[in-house]
């Protein structure tokens, strides 16, 4: 059974939206690239990255692509008017030429890629020479807090919920095979960090309600139970929460973030 639903913009926004602006944000300011470049973004989703790069980086233009048309639909509304185009489109089979663009940059998408190697190909494949191709995934395994904890909580009560588990998964979202991926590209000067931002939630309800969307994994997962295997995972995972006397939830999200330059 597939979870990895990723298609409706409005409900991933709530499920995932807000974190992936706060990373995308850092992710930019990290990279530091000359104002004036062409960006391509592969694996747009929402757009988070795509406006990151237009609100810090100004550039000449982004070209932004995602395998959803949903989610393509969704950024190209919210970014009128700005110097982006979007289109539908595989990472693992780029629509442009050799030498495109002056980066190409992919967010929290490699993991759901089949062959992450050739989307990384291709990213450099697009990218001229000298130009930065950089990507960063969620550290599902440790760091991305609150969906650590879910699984935490579905795999005690299910244990064959291990099996859609992304830290499990998905072996990529850890420092050394995400670096191993880009050496064995051929990219030069390449670097990995971590990227951590705070992941706050008014109250419980803030941090459950968004996986009863259906956009993803675990929403996938919980959205498929029956209404009282559903109350038991929120009851455990609530009972898993650092919860402050006011009702808030102080987490944490990390993902770790590589860049290397085209030979």
């Amino acid at each position: 059974m597939s979870s990895d639903i990723w298609a409706i913009g409005d409900a991933y926004e709530a499920y995932m939206g807000r974190w992936s602006r706060a990373v995308a944000a850092e992710f930019v300011t990290w990279l530091a690239l000359p104002a004036g470049s062409r960006w391509l973004d592969v694996g747009c989703g929402t757009g988070a990255l795509t406006f990151a790069i237009l609100q810090r980086a100004d550039p000449e233009h982004v070209t932004a692509i995602d395998p959803s048309a949903g989610f393509v639909e969704h950024a190209r509304a919210a970014a009128a008017g700005a110097p982006a185009t979007f289109r539908v489109a595989d990472a693992q089979a780029l629509p442009f030429d050799d030498a495109s663009f002056d980066a190409a940059v992919s967010g929290l998408v490699l993991n759901f890629i089949p062959q992450p190697e050739r989307a990384v190909a291709e990213l450099a494949r697009t990218t001229r020479a000298g130009g930065t191709i950089a990507v960063y995934v969620w550290d599902y395994a440790e760091g991305m807090e609150f969906i650590r904890r879910f699984w935490d909580a579905a795999v005690e009560l299910d244990p064959a919920a291990a099996e859609l588990d992304e830290g499990a998964r998905f072996p990529i979202c850890r420092p050394e095979p995400l670096e191993r991926l880009f050496r064995e590209a051929g990219l030069g000067d390449v670097s990995v960090g971590p990227i951590e931002v705070p992941t706050v939630f008014r109250d419980f309800d803030d941090l459950w309600a968004p996986f009863l969307g259906g956009q993803g994994p675990a929403p996938g997962y919980a959205t498929a139970l029956d209404a009282t295997h559903l109350d038991a995972l929120r009851e455990r995972l609530r009972s898993m929460l650092p919860i402050a006397e006011d009702g808030s939830i102080a987490l944490s999200a990390r993902a770790w973030s590589a860049r290397g330059l085209r030979q």
